[in-house]
């Protein structure tokens, strides 16, 4: 009896222990949680009993830089058939208009790299977009497009979107071709280049002026002046000169070259000159000598005649002084002191051009029809003097 109480109490234990197992392999699996994590897009299923999001990936060994992305909090409580999305960050060396950078992104592909950029419109990118980055060997070279005041020549001036690296390439796509003497002119942000090289490079808003460039070279004979040489001459009047040797031009053969700007000439430049002909200089003798006085005459006077009546006498006496060949230079002429224009009308240029060309008598016939024309008022004051009206 002791026995088999014994052997119950023994398989009681095995019982209890065998349910302890079985209770604990069921919590055990109970516990458990299926989670899927996925890094980069690469993903993995695996069984985990970590109660947070932090333990899961210290369990995996898996450890987080600062700029890497992940789904969900470190601290957040891991559940069943729970996905966990991890984007590492990448260092993507990058070149913008030839400016070298380093950009730090989670994205995954070439494009990722672009929209995160907030490239301008136009931008150029040398790779395509669907590019993975993991798999990234070279730097991505990108252009934005850039603003350019084009004028060519005499043509007007336009503006041009370009992605271009240098003036070269620019004009290569304007399709511009340079002359070996053109010139290209820079402005910008105020400050002018002038013949710049084709290697410069575009940057936004340029003013960029091609000036079309031409020389022009010939050959010509052109005249040479003489030389004058003048001798003093004491024997020859002052004022006066008097070639003694007549001078001759010479000759110079030139080389010339005329620079011609969007059409417009420049002055002339001198690259050859030899003299063919030399010149011959004129002598010229000039005049020292002191000129004599000219002798000044008086105009003779011409009296009134004894056979003038006395009352044409007394008038010349108060108009002239008696002088009929007077002429002072007050536009009345002669013993009665005519105008010009009253001896026209009486027709006394019968006679002489100008009164005091006339004789005495001549002079009172002429007065005589003006006389009978108006009377002695044609003389007013002198007439009224001596009594006559």
């Amino acid at each position: 009896m002791h026995l088999l109480k014994k052997r119950s109490v023994k398989f009681l234990a095995q019982a209890v222990a065998v349910a302890v197992i079985i209770a604990g392999a069921v919590f055990y699996i109970a516990g458990q949680k299926s989670v899927t994590i996925a890094i980069d897009g690469s993903s993995q299923e695996i069984t985990t009993r970590a109660a947070t999001v932090e333990d899961l990936l210290a369990q995996q060994q898996i450890t987080l830089d600062e700029r890497d992305e992940i789904s969900t909090g470190l601290d957040a409580q891991v559940h069943d058939d729970q996905v966990i999305d991890i984007k590492r960050n990448k260092s993507i060396e990058i070149s913008v208009d030839g400016t070298d950078r380093v950009v730090h992104t989670t994205g995954m592909t070439v494009a990722d790299v672009i929209a995160q950029l907030d490239l301008a419109n136009g931008s150029e990118v040398s790779l395509d977009g669907d590019i993975e980055l993991v798999s990234l060997k070279e730097s991505i070279e990108i252009l934005t497009p850039k603003t350019v005041n084009l004028k060519v020549g005499t043509e007007d001036k336009q503006e041009v979107q370009t992605t271009a690296v240098d003036l070269a390439e620019f004009l290569a796509a304007q399709n511009i071709k340079l002359g070996a003497d053109d010139e290209l002119n820079v402005k910008v942000d105020g400050e002018l280049s002038r013949d710049v090289e084709s290697s410069v490079a575009i940057s936004n808003k340029m003013n960029l002026d091609v000036i079309r460039v031409e020389y022009k070279t010939w050959e010509e004979t052109r005249a040479i002046d003489f030389e004058t040489k003048k001798t003093n001459d004491s024997k020859l009047e002052k004022g006066k000169t008097k070639v003694e040797t007549k001078g001759k031009k010479g000759e110079r053969e030139l080389t010339l070259r005329q620079e011609i700007r969007n059409g417009e000439k420049g002055e002339e430049e001198v690259l050859k000159s030899k003299v063919t002909v030399e010149p011959e200089a004129q002598e010229v003798r000039v005049g020292t000598k002191k000129a004599e006085p000219k002798k000044t005459s008086t105009p003779k006077k011409t009296s009134t005649p004894k056979n003038i009546s006395a009352t044409w006498a007394a008038l010349a006496k108060c108009e002239s002084g008696g002088n009929w060949s007077i002429n002072t230079g007050n536009g009345y002429y002669g013993g009665l002191q005519f105008s010009a224009s009253s001896w026209r009308a009486v027709g006394g240029t019968q006679y002489a051009p100008l009164p005091h060309l006339a004789t005495p008598q001549q002079q009172i016939a002429a007065a005589e029809k003006l006389r009978a024309n108006g009377g002695w008022g044609h003389w007013p004051a002198c007439s009224r003097k001596l009594g006559l009206r």
